[in-house]
């Protein structure tokens, strides 16, 4: 199992999601949005599972900060570009991915 948490220390659900695989003894791997993005071949692996619209964080702040909502943008290059845009937290395990806090999943991928 090779699980990888995306999303910031600021997060309460990346905290619960970190939370999750610790009281699991799950080693994973964490990725703070706030200091590296997730690269273009990344960001390709989760949208062939998840669609692009359902990535971008359309209630969080920092998609409010820059005035988002009233924009024409292109959602890959936006999330590129500001990783903080991203719905928080992506777990990743291989080829399976969510979005949130989802630990009915991961208890299936656990027992899987």
């Amino acid at each position: 199992m090779n699980i990888q948490i995306f999303g910031t220390k600021k997060s309460n659900d990346t905290k619960k999601a970190e939370r999750f695989f610790k009281e699991r003894n799950i080693k994973f791997h964490f990725r703070n949005l706030a200091e590296k993005g997730i690269s273009k071949g990344e960001l390709e692996n989760i949208k062939s599972v998840i669609p692009l619209e359902e990535l971008i964080d359309t209630e969080g702040k920092e998609f409010k900060k820059r005035n988002l909502k009233y924009m024409v943008f292109d959602i890959e290059t936006e999330l590129l570009e500001d990783p903080l845009l991203f719905k928080m937290p992506i777990v990743r395990n291989g080829r399976k991915v969510t979005i949130g806090y989802e630990p009915g999943t991961w208890s299936d991928w656990l027992t899987g």
